[in-house]
């Protein structure tokens, strides 16, 4: 039976582990390398990652162990989703990544891994280090040729659970429902639909394949939504969810974003119903002075910090004291994510 959810997404049976702990903003991800091989046209990695051999912790570039478990520690995370690039190209790193976080944060910690290579050999490997679910990501042009594949020896030697996870692509519902009815004949766990997106790295496709999109406050592609509700319902015994972009934007990503905005919000910063941090600065070449004032006008010590070129003061408190400082004074919301970007900046006087 075909299931409504949040933001247009859908189910026919249950969603994956790994998903709940995704929809709960309480998945960190973690990016082992950007390099692949599979060169899928529609692939969405953005250009600071793709085909480059780096590693991020959700949105901070990381190199060491203590950063990565810094990052999962900051949203309180429940599990990961490792991710790439193909992971399976630096197998010893990945391993190793799967045995530190398991290791930090116990077999409770739920770790899922998105791959195009079905090696058995590799898979073996992931599950010996802790591995708990595997979602394959094969390239359109094997959605019709699965049988050729190892997927059913994978599937009948492993006890993690196994899916697969592919993009919903406009004009190719009968290619999809093959790949549907292929992967559970052999006793695939789920089959993950997310709607597929234009991004900066694959914004080519649109004109080359004649994709338009989908609306104006959307990354959508018109057309992908259908697609897999029209699969899900020629399939409708099929284990299938729908991921929406706006799922993944409206549910998922605010989620964690407040989460760690939970965690890393100070005395003198304020958070957003949408998991945004609220901050006040106050600019001037001379800081001393601004906290001298600061001072005067009775601003408790706790409700301001000295940063390297400005003075961060509690926004509700420098919203009622910006007249009377004499500096230039701001209101910024930004995402509480290692970068730290910027959603808006109000000035005050």
């Amino acid at each position: 039976m075909l299931r409504k959810m949040e933001c247009d997404s859908a189910c026919n049976g249950h969603v994956a582990v790994g998903c709940e702990h995704c929809m709960n903003g309480s998945k960190m991800v973690l990016l082992v390398t950007g390099q692949c091989k599979w060169n899928c046209f529609y692939c969405p990695v953005s250009l600071e990652k793709k085909g480059l051999d780096v590693i991020y912790a959700n949105e901070a570039k990381v190199t060491t162990d203590e950063e990565i478990i810094a990052e999962a520690e900051s949203i309180d995370a429940t599990g990961t989703g490792i991710t790439g690039g193909d992971p399976l190209l630096v197998m010893d790193r990945t391993v190793h990544m799967i045995e530190l976080l398991k290791g930090r944060f116990g077999k409770e910690h739920h770790i899922h891994l998105y791959t195009a290579t079905l090696d058995p050999e590799k898979v073996a490997r992931l599950e010996a280090a802790g591995l708990d679910e595997i979602r394959f990501h094969p390239p359109v042009s094997m959605w019709t040729r699965m049988s050729e594949t190892k997927l059913k020896e994978i599937v009948n030697s492993t006890e993690m659970d196994v899916g697969i996870e592919v993009p919903s692509i406009p004009g190719m519902e009968d290619e999809l429902s093959e790949l549907v009815q292929y992967a559970d004949s052999v006793g695939i766990d789920f089959i993950n639909l997310n709607e597929l997106e234009f991004s900066e790295s694959n914004w080519g496709m649109m004109a080359e394949h004649n994709f338009e999109v989908k609306d104006d406050i959307s990354s959508a592609v018109l057309g992908a939504h259908e697609t897999a509700i029209a699969v899900m319902k020629r399939n409708r015994k099929a284990n299938i969810h729908l991921c929406s972009s706006a799922f993944k934007d409206g549910v998922q990503l605010r989620k964690r974003l407040i989460r760690r905005a939970e965690h890393i919000c100070t005395d003198y910063q304020a958070i957003t119903d949408d998991g945004t941090l609220v901050r006040g600065y106050v600019y001037s070449d001379d800081l001393d002075a601004v906290v001298e004032k600061l001072r005067e006008l009775d601003v408790p010590d706790e409700l301001f910090s000295v940063l390297e070129n400005k003075v961060e003061v509690a926004p509700w408190v420098l919203e009622d004291i910006a007249d009377d400082l004499g500096y230039k004074c701001y209101i910024s919301e930004q995402y509480p994510t290692a970068d730290g970007l910027e959603v808006e900046r109000t000035p005050l006087n």
